[in-house]
């Protein structure tokens, strides 16, 4: 693979402007499976996380590649590798975000590593984002994008057990409406979410694909439930896929730092594992 070529999109920026209406939030609010009368209205504070639906990918259907997603070479670089995953991604929350803000974003692509073998090729991409609202700077976030190639049968990484006695715990069910309504209001056109057909006999996964971004969205509520009030540092990476067919299993632990250790799972394994930290505990 020439890296060389693909080395010169590190720096390209692009900036964009977005918003949360309360129309927005109330879609974002059912879509996570809450009840509708909680729903956040014009001027409250947004949970963190909720930007990841104010800037749609302006694409047109017409320019979605074969996996729904955009296609390469504007502001990505144009690896050619025919899976791409939302790998991970580290936040820092500065500042409160309303429903009805004015939001502008500025992306940048920060680093390209190539890893893996010749045979087996994988590039890690770091995109960072920096979320401005009325207040100033709100957040600061490093996006970790993974691609390789889509293996000729299912073979996931080996399996991580989760912990054995949490904090705080939920259950989750998740089906197949759960999974379109979330692409919805994030406008994600991976058709590993939705499209049953490509993601059996093109990508070759057993079900659909339970979303990564929906198990951080859902992991970082559980640690703002367990202590009262949004964390100042969050990350998150993936570890194993989560297929549509077993409920999500949510989990907290006590991290030494005073932050949390949290891991969203199915039948006993891991999927996402996360990391919350308070101001104080820093």
């Amino acid at each position: 693979m020439d890296m060389v070529n693909y080395l010169a999109w590190q720096g390209r920026i692009k900036t964009d402007e977005g918003e949360i209406s309360a129309q927005d939030a109330l879609k974002i609010h059912l879509s996570l499976g809450e009840p509708a009368e909680t729903a956040l209205k014009a001027g409250d504070t947004l949970p963190p996380l909720y930007h990841w639906c104010a800037f749609p990918p302006r694409t047109t259907t017409s320019d979605l590649g074969a996996d729904g997603h955009a296609r390469l070479g504007s502001f990505l670089p144009p690896l050619p590798l025919t899976r791409r995953m939302w790998a991970g991604g580290h936040l820092t929350f500065h500042a409160p975000l309303k429903v009805g803000d004015p939001l502008r974003s500025r992306s940048e692509v920060l680093q390209i590593d190539e890893k893996g073998t010749p045979e087996t090729p994988m590039v890690f991409v770091t995109v960072g984002h920096d979320i401005t609202g009325p207040r100033g700077l709100a957040v600061s976030e490093r996006q970790t994008l993974v691609y390789l190639n889509i293996p000729d049968t299912y073979s996931p990484p080996p399996k991580r057990p989760m912990p054995d006695a949490a904090i705080a715990a939920r259950q989750l069910d998740v089906d197949a409406a759960t999974l379109f309504r979330f692409s919805a209001v994030t406008f994600n056109t991976h058709r590993i979410h939705y499209d049953l057909a490509h993601t059996q006999q093109v990508e070759h996964y057993p079900d659909l694909i339970i979303h990564g971004p929906l198990q951080a969205m859902q992991l970082i509520r559980l640690a703002q439930a367990h202590r009262g009030r949004p964390p100042k540092l969050f990350e998150y990476r993936g570890v194993h896929p989560m297929i549509l067919g077993a409920p999500l299993d949510l989990a907290a632990t006590e991290d030494e730092d005073g932050g949390l250790k949290l891991y969203a799972g199915q039948s006993g394994h891991q999927g996402t594992q996360a990391h919350a930290v308070w101001e104080e505990t820093q």
